[in-house]
């Protein structure tokens, strides 16, 4: 695997994330990201991610910077420009899932500038739990898919397939021969999982539901009853994709999934085959993951202050007040499709489609020793390091738990982006200003003969 072009290639991909996943989740998307051509990442770290024994490893790297929640960041961003602008303030002061909305637009906004200074042409934030699949390309290249994107084009919007949980583990060099065969076919899927014991969604995930945007639409309604299985929507989390921006003056995010221009509306522009793709409620402790990280009441009035999604409510409800037995029940019956005659239904009228390559690539990357390879490196850098600070006798015992913080926002001078009067960012309906792009479900059964295909 060539992880890193020269400095010569163009166009530069920046990826920012902001997470809290330990290395079994980062390096394998990481290193994804960098076989599909993406040169620099931003990561905003806390929680475990944050924990000297996840983010050392991740600080060395090439490529990779880690910024850490430190009180000089979060004073840094109580001074941004957001607080004062509209088109975020209905997400402000609201617990859990728009807590995250906004604490990601303001680290989109830092990551913006950084980008720009490390000389980034395009940038793109995307979660942990998401791959990019740049289909269409001549190559299987990020890089190369936004090289052809026209000049006067602004922002490519990847529509997102949602994953299946299925069985299906193959030797990686066999994989590889079938990579070939979808190459050209999506948009943002889910994963559609096929089986309640996933441990490694990379790995063993290979099924996902097409995003509207890439189906007929006589398909999509036509078989919208039996591709939600009795969940509330078409896809069980967000259908509206994530996209690229290329780096330019008065630049800002729009919400996490779309970014803005404080000078000018955007010319934006929708790809046909690249998708993005989303591992969502892969793995059966998602579920308790998710309820362990937001402090709401499980009650259906309750959670609706702390999630934008019908599945996201549900879900945590469901894990909240049922026994695991229970919980696992539930999990089999809304996530996991197990029921091989629909599924080869749906997979022969193109609502599920197989994508192979990310299966392959990260296999390949853990067969090749990649992954233990970088862990084991930044131990021995570890060791040396704590030697030398010994040998110094500096080290403050006082704060040994403490992350070692590589963005000090108080003490670095950083540019700040030029900005005129913002243009509207999202228009509803009535051609009024809106606020920023939330995550959005896809077009239900009410949408078919009305007007809210319209946002679409």
């Amino acid at each position: 695997f060539h992880f890193d072009a020269p400095d010569t290639h163009h166009p530069k991909v920046c990826v920012q994330t902001s997470t809290s996943a330990g290395l079994d989740q980062i390096l394998p998307w990481l290193y994804y990201h960098k076989v599909v051509g993406v040169a620099h990442f931003l990561l905003f770290v806390e929680g475990k991610a944050a924990k000297p024994s996840v983010a050392g490893v991740l600080e060395s790297i090439p490529g990779v910077k880690v910024v850490y929640r430190t009180k000089e960041l979060e004073e840094q961003q109580a001074r941004s420009r957001i607080w004062d602008e509209t088109w975020l303030s209905g997400f402000f002061y609201k617990p859990c899932n728009y807590e995250l909305f906004v604490k990601q637009s303001l680290n989109m906004e830092m990551a913006i500038v950084m980008a720009r200074e490390s000389g980034m042409d395009w940038i793109m934030h995307l979660d942990t739990d998401e791959l990019l699949y740049p289909g269409g390309a001549s190559e299987y290249s990020i890089r190369r898919l936004l090289a052809d994107v026209p000049e006067d084009v602004d922002m490519v919007i990847f529509p997102n397939y949602v994953s299946m949980l299925l069985l299906l583990i193959m030797p990686a060099r066999l994989l590889m021969h079938t990579v070939v065969i979808n190459l050209h076919v999506c948009t943002l899927q889910e994963s559609s999982v096929e089986r309640d014991d996933i441990k490694d969604p990379f790995s063993e995930v290979s099924m996902f539901k097409k995003n509207y945007d890439h189906l007929p639409k006589d398909t999509y309604f036509g078989m919208y009853k039996e591709a939600t299985r009795g969940n509330p929507n078409y896809f069980i989390t967000y259908g509206n994709g994530k996209s690229a921006a290329r780096i330019q003056d008065h630049l800002r995010p729009n919400g996490a999934h779309r970014w803005h221009n404080y000078a000018k509306s955007p010319n934006e522009i929708k790809l046909e085959e690249a998708a993005v793709l989303h591992y969502t409620y892969t793995k059966f402790s998602d579920l308790t993951s998710r309820r362990d990280r937001c402090g709401c009441k499980p009650t259906k009035e309750d959670v609706k202050r702390c999630f934008m999604l019908d599945f996201d409510r549900a879900a945590f409800i469901i894990a909240s007040t049922a026994s695991e037995e229970d919980m696992l029940r539930w999990y089999n019956e809304r996530v996991v499709w197990n029921d091989k005659q629909l599924n080869l239904k749906l997979l022969r009228k193109g609502v599920l489609t197989r994508i192979y390559a990310p299966m392959a690539i990260v296999q390949g990357l853990r067969e090749s020793g990649v992954f233990t390879s970088v862990i084991a490196a930044a131990v021995d850098n570890a060791k040396v390091g704590q030697k030398e600070s010994v040998d110094r006798n500096s080290t403050d015992h006082d704060h040994e738990d403490e992350p070692r913080t590589s963005f000090v926002a108080a003490n670095n001078a950083r540019k700040i982006l030029n900005v005129v009067e913002p243009a509207p960012a999202y228009r509803d309906k009535d051609g009024g200003a809106s606020a920023a792009v939330p995550p959005l479900s896809p077009p239900g059964l009410d949408d078919a003969r009305g007007e809210g295909l319209a946002r679409w």
